[in-house]
């Protein structure tokens, strides 16, 4: 009798669902599944669960921009008993594909589609093993045989193929050895804090954002006077909180809006066979301003005909100064205000703002592809582009939108800009925070609470937690070359740490993460891929995959994976 493949899933999240999903859909039929889940349930992951939400917590994703399951997000709710939508303060009369969720009711969403899917894999006799409560320790691969074994505190499992999909991870830094000094804002329970004095969070993007509601909720309470305006309180025995904001440059995400293409893709984005030849004319690499050029202006001419004009001469560096210029001019939350209506309308004449969401389809089209970037636009990108799409696509829910405006119409809420080169420095008790201004003075602050918001950082090359596979060398640091051998000359004499040059002569510089290449299978320490091991866990490939599209990214790279793994 024929051996069945023996796949494992190291992780239960959302990227193991789209990856299950894909698996069980595949018309194949000659595998087993074994899915390893550090927690009691599948689908939520750390996103949708306790670990990074509470009741307060909103997805920044409607139904209808969340990729294909078994049922539609409306489908599923309205399969929901009333106390559960009751508890949500869900309307069922009202509710519809274009609406955000709570995040933990969301969780409940993906955990259910889980559960139908391996009811399906059950019915297509396809075997599925699913382990929760079982933390992959270790992985090991033989490479004599081409076998991949996992360790767990219970057991040692041989797998034909494994996929690491073991998703957000922030390493401890300062929290638990300074007092008042948090990593994260995750899980935001231990945020549920009493405080009387003025908290500093650092960044103001979607992560600094749920610090804030959980925050603001323990220390005051919102109303809603009979204008239907929010208004914001502090409780009595905290009337000296306030929370601080340090963003670069003063800058606050910008809302969500009616997307006309959900899930970001266009049918006049460059095609894979388009971006190969590309390379094959430019000594191997993919170019930022080529990518620039051809999945965002061009597309301008046909779809937007009275923006292209305004951008069709302009580089990288001139368009997101342009679209930076009134972001950095007007006052923050003035800005978000006025933002907060034009994206009302879009959504309510479900019109888009194209080109805020051709920035969206620009980051996501480029993502998989960006490995082929030289050292120069890796950089350039990081430096120039990244920082407007990053703001722009943050996406902020509506709800959110109007808790800031309040807590700031309060005069409990502030941003200050800082520099590139702000520093912390962690006290006894809480931290001193040292920036300088636009008028170059330096400051210095000291905080007794201070919570790290920049997001889910790019983890680095020795974080990977997984000791036998950096031990026997099959993982590598994920490097770029230099185009031009004179700027990695140049960078490697200033000292930067990050550059190295080859034998022939070749200058690279180490980004964060690990090697992958296109079906995500790992590069070993030789640049020769690994047919067995799979990795789409975000926080280990940010140096190839620079750009975190949640779902979407879910969606896209489990077929990539699917298809090398059953050969389709």
């Amino acid at each position: 009798m024929k051996t069945k493949k023996r796949i494992a899933i190291v992780g239960g999240g959302p990227s193991a669902l789209f990856l299950f999903k894909r698996l069980i859909h595949s018309g194949i039929s000659d595998f087993e599944v074994d899915i390893f889940e550090r927690k009691k349930v599948l689908g939520a992951g750390m996103p949708y669960s306790q670990e990074g939400a509470n009741r307060e917590h909103i997805t920044n994703v409607s139904g209808n921009e969340t990729p294909e399951l078994v049922s539609s997000v409306v489908e599923w709710l309205k399969e929901q008993p009333n106390e559960l939508l009751k508890s949500f303060d869900i309307d069922i009369t009202t509710i519809n594909d274009y609406k955000v969720l709570p995040r933990l009711l969301f969780g409940y969403y993906l955990t259910a589609q889980f559960d139908l899917l391996l009811q399906i894999a059950s019915d297509l006799k396809i075997k599925t093993t699913v382990r929760y409560e079982s933390e992959v320790l270790d992985i090991k691969y033989d490479n004599e045989n081409k076998e991949v074994w996992l360790y767990t505190s219970q057991s040692e499992l041989k797998f034909d193929d494994v996929i690491i999909c073991t998703g957000h991870s922030w390493p401890s830094k300062w929290e638990g050895k300074h007092e008042g000094c948090f990593d994260s804002p995750y899980p935001p329970s231990k945020l549920e804090l009493n405080l009387n004095h003025p908290v500093a969070l650092r960044g103001s993007s979607l992560t600094a954002i749920d610090a804030i509601r959980t925050l603001a909720r323990k220390n005051g309470k919102f109303s809603t006077d009979e204008d239907g305006n929010l208004n914001y309180t502090l409780n009595k025995e905290s009337t000296n909180f306030s929370i601080v904001m340090h963003s670069r440059e003063g800058l606050l995400p910008a809302l969500r809006f009616h997307l006309e293409d959900s899930h970001l893709s266009n049918d006049s984005l460059l095609t894979p066979e388009e971006i190969q030849d590309h390379k094959d004319n430019n000594d191997g690499f993919l170019s930022l301003d080529y990518i620039f050029q051809k999945d965002f202006k061009d597309i301008f001419k046909d779809k937007d005909p009275d923006f292209y004009p305004k951008i069709k001469d302009l580089k990288i560096e001139e368009f997101v100064d342009a679209m930076m210029e009134l972001r950095i001019r007007l006052d923050s939350f003035q800005l978000l205000k006025a933002e907060y209506i034009e994206a009302e309308k879009s959504i309510k004449r479900q019109e888009s703002i194209y080109w805020k969401e051709m920035l969206a389809v620009l980051s996501f089209a480029m993502n998989h592809p960006a490995k082929y970037f030289s050292a120069e636009d890796m950089e350039r990108l990081h430096k120039v582009l990244m920082p407007l799409i990053s703001i722009i696509i943050a996406f902020v829910p509506q709800k959110s939108c109007i808790d800031l405006l309040a807590l700031y119409q309060a005069g409990v809420l502030s941003i200050v800009s800082v520099g590139h080169d702000s520093e912390i420095e962690p006290q006894e008790e809480g931290i001193i925070y040292k920036y300088y201004d636009e008028k170059n003075t330096l400051h210095s602050q000291s905080y007794r609470t201070f919570i790290d918001c920049v997001g889910q950082p790019h983890l680095s090359f020795k974080d990977f937690p997984f000791a036998s596979l950096k031990a026997d060398k099959n993982v590598s640091a994920a490097r770029l070359r230099f185009q031009n051998n004179k700027m990695g000359k140049l960078a490697l004499s200033k000292g930067d740490s990050s550059v190295e040059v080859d034998s022939q002569g070749n200058y690279y510089r180490t980004v964060s993460g690990i090697s992958i290449n296109d079906k995500f299978q790992i590069l070993d320490h030789y640049g020769a891929y690994n047919e067995n091991i799979y990795i789409m866990a975000v926080p280990y490939i940010g140096g190839f995959n620079p750009d975190y599209s949640g779902l979407d990214f879910c969606e896209a790279t489990s077929l990539h994976i699917v298809k090398s793994i059953l050969g389709m």
